[in-house]
């Protein structure tokens, strides 16, 4: 009887795979574009709404971060948000389901994986959206990396069944989210823990070393090599242009009915893919803030001015205890519970919502003892950020073990990446196609954002010193 239930269990990520075609119509192949276009286009006008010019950069009154998986937003999360936001602010089980009341006045922060559709369960009006976004190539290579090493934790079992036992009573006694729990993870880690499995029982549970190492992403003795991975049909499901359908609300965890329909009309015919791919842009255009993994210290500047500042302003004291808020095992969000043109320029136009915040954005006064400025934020966040990488590394180190010629780890992470042949790159280059142009756009938004920040602190500086200069003439008058 176990082994059959292991066996159904064992087939669910093909049915995931399969279930997307099941619930589409049947059409014949000469009108199917026709079908599809119809669809994607009906899709497309219902999701095209735009903010008010003045809007879109003011802080509303609850804040969605849309975490796309392998960003760096775990980072935000623990050293910027945990410091902006109480408990009590944060709704809870962001990174599950959606399990709360947002018209509760005390939920002011979700952070979740998941998609652009979980608006549709927000007051929108009321609402924020924040994002990073990271080079597609870059983003597929990490999702690969991490769903090995979480998959690799539980090799410490002596054979699957084992692992799955211990997996399931353990979360039953625990109150924390797991990884398991969270898309696309619930999906990814378990593909990859039955492969590894797999694979070590072909070779051997005692033989820990590889003798079929290409290199990193190429071990396949012990690991399912970065090839495979790429082309097999659970990542043309969820990994492949995954930021563009989770930003359109498009993934596989959509709460949109029509999702699957949509999306597998964008996979199959490129021209409408666009369609898809113009509503993404639109929806970062209307963003609060868009963040780039490649650029992280100023992205992180431009988060602590655009969102922290206003954040700040909003809390009404303006005092906030920085505790380290580090990574544990008791914590109850899943990332850190484990058994990692013309558009653009809108942004420049609009800068209402912070510009005047001249007192947060000053990195040396204080508005009193105690009180917070954007520049203790970010020294805060600095401290912070340097420990959650530290614990990060060694964990990685410690995950990777059973596997240990899979190397992920920073030292030599990006130098196993430069021996990856260039026919795979130009592969993911050509599966993520949508993603590319959306990275491509979300650059020039963030540029955007980089000069307004510049032009609003050089407007803050010279009313200094106009402030300086009417002071010195003040004191001149009266002696």
């Amino acid at each position: 009887m176990a082994r059959a239930a292991l066996r159904l269990g064992d087939r669910a990520l093909a049915l995931l795979v399969l279930v997307s075609v099941a619930l589409l119509p049947l059409v014949s192949s000469d009108d199917g574009h026709k079908h599809c276009e119809g669809v994607v286009r009906g899709w497309a006008d219902s999701s095209t709404g735009r903010v008010k010019d003045g809007d879109k950069l003011s802080l509303k009154d609850l804040l969605f971060f849309l975490h796309i998986p392998r960003t760096g937003g775990r980072t935000y999360f623990h050293c910027f948000l945990k410091k902006l936001y109480t408990n009590a602010q944060e709704c809870p089980r962001s990174y599950d389901k959606l399990r709360f009341d947002p018209s509760h006045p005390d939920c002011k922060l979700v952070v979740s994986h998941d998609d652009y559709s979980l608006t549709s369960k927000l007051p929108r009006e009321r609402t924020s959206v924040v994002t990073i976004l990271r080079n597609p190539v870059d983003r597929v290579f990490s999702t690969y990396e991490f769903s090995v090493e979480v998959a690799a934790r539980f090799l410490v079992h002596p054979n699957l069944t084992s692992a799955k036992l211990m997996t399931t009573r353990v979360l039953k006694k625990s109150r924390a989210v797991s990884t398991l729990d969270i898309w696309p993870w619930k999906y990814l880690v378990p593909w990859m823990r039955e492969d590894l499995f797999s694979r070590r029982d072909a070779r051997g549970i005692d033989k820990v070393h590889s003798s079929k190492k290409v290199n990193a992403y190429d071990v396949e003795d012990m690991v399912m090599p970065l090839h495979q991975y790429i082309n097999d049909p659970v990542a043309h499901e969820i990994i492949h242009n995954g930021a563009t359908f989770q930003i359109t609300g498009l993934t596989n965890n959509s709460y949109f009915d029509g999702a699957h329909e949509v999306r597998h009309c964008a996979r199959k015919h490129p021209d409408l893919g666009r369609i898809v791919l113009e509503v993404a842009k639109n929806r970062l255009d209307q963003m609060l803030y868009v963040g780039l993994t490649e650029d992280h210290e100023e992205s992180a500047r431009l988060f602590a001015h655009m969102v922290g500042a206003q954040v700040l302003l909003q809390s009404g004291t303006l005092s906030l205890d920085l505790k380290e808020d580090l990574h544990s095992e008791t914590d109850s969000h899943p990332s850190m519970v484990e058994p990692g043109d013309e558009e653009a320029s809108e942004h420049l136009n609009n800068t209402h919502g912070w510009q005047n915040n001249e007192a947060l954005n000053s990195t040396s006064d204080e508005q009193g003892k105690g009180n917070m400025t954007v520049g203790k934020l970010m020294e805060a966040y600095e401290t912070c950020i340097a420990k959650l990488r530290k614990s990060q590394s060694s964990r990685r180190k410690i995950s990777l073990k059973k596997v240990e010629e899979a190397n992920f780890s920073k030292e030599f992470c990006l130098q196993a990446r430069k021996l990856v042949p260039e026919a795979i790159l130009k592969q993911i280059i050509s599966l993520n196609s949508l993603d590319m142009e959306l990275y491509d756009h979300a650059k020039k938004i963030f540029t955007q954002e980089h000069l307004m920040l510049k032009a609003q602190q050089s407007m803050a500086g010279q009313h200094r010193q106009l402030a300086e200069q009417e002071g010195g003439g003040r004191k001149h008058d009266r002696i």
